[in-house]
């Protein structure tokens, strides 16, 4: 058994999925799903159910009329929002879970996730014109490993943070320490999620520097957006330094103005985000 497998296997004994998301994430996969089939899995969860009722009609989508069944809320949404609201739900649950350690901030990871989600997001649907509801789920989970890292071996974790510097690379610093990474934890748990191909490679990939990396890929758009929200102080651990593939840089260069208005609208589109996730 791998390193990364046993952390995953303490992790899920300790925090296992709540059946909605996996049985979400199966029917997300299959093809013939209907919204019916969704609907059915919703409302056994009344939380789910409250919470969904209250996206719905919330002001960030503004309608006319009171929506009051869980029918038409989940055919307004779609299957991918629906989607991605399950597991935001589950997840979130877990970086807010109770434990401390000197120089990490669960805070600060989700503040750092949700940045790089909306951002994702902005990026797949401003600069290249693709729905975004892969790479804001990807955002979201994307640095989930170092939870399973910190919680499973908080010891050597709490070593790992104190050995941050600017030259570190964060990979390189959990290998040594852990005998794996986030990176590898992060695929092998969206994996056993059953998530997307797309997500997995991209959660797998998501610090590998490469002159093949392209920037429409969503294992370019998580790195871009990784290194943007860096430069804006949305960081997941101190000194650590956010790498960028060639091919990735050069693009933003290319297309800077864009990426300028990208930037002056994040802080916006993550206040609408919260209206929606937390």
């Amino acid at each position: 058994m791998s390193t990364a497998t046993d952390y995953l296997e303490k992790f899920s004994d300790v925090n296992a999925l709540p059946s909605v998301v996996a049985t979400v994430n199966r029917l997300i996969n299959d093809s013939e799903s209907t919204m019916k089939d969704f609907e059915d899995v919703i409302k056994m969860d009344q939380v789910l159910v409250a919470r969904l009722l209250k996206l719905v009609n919330s002001p960030f989508y503004g309608l006319t009329q009171t929506v009051d069944s869980i029918s038409r809320a989940v055919a307004f949404l779609g299957m991918k929002n629906l989607h991605n609201l399950v597991v935001i739900d589950a997840v979130q649950t877990i970086f807010v879970a109770p434990r401390k350690t000197r120089g990490f901030s669960k805070k600060k990871l989700w503040h750092h996730s949700a940045a790089v989600s909306i951002c994702s997001k902005m990026i797949a649907e401003r600069i290249f014109g693709v729905n975004g509801d892969d790479a804001l789920l990807c955002g979201i989970l994307h640095d989930f490993g170092i939870l399973i890292e910190e919680q499973i071996n908080p010891i050597a974790f709490e070593s790992l943070v104190s050995a941050c510097k600017s030259s570190s690379t964060i990979t390189d610093l959990e290998n040594k320490a852990f005998g794996t990474n986030h990176c590898e934890l992060g695929h092998l748990m969206t994996i056993d999620w059953n998530m997307s191909t797309s997500v997995q490679e991209a959660i797998r990939d998501h610090h590998l520097i490469s002159n093949e990396m392209k920037p429409d890929t969503l294992t370019g758009i998580i790195q871009i957006s990784e290194y943007i929200t860096g430069q804006i102080n949305y960081t997941t651990l101190p000194e650590i330094t956010v790498d960028i593939s060639t091919p990735l840089l050069q693009h933003l260069q290319d297309n800077i103005d864009e990426y300028k208005v990208l930037i002056e609208d994040l802080p916006e589109e993550m206040q609408k985000a919260n209206a929606i996730y937390g």
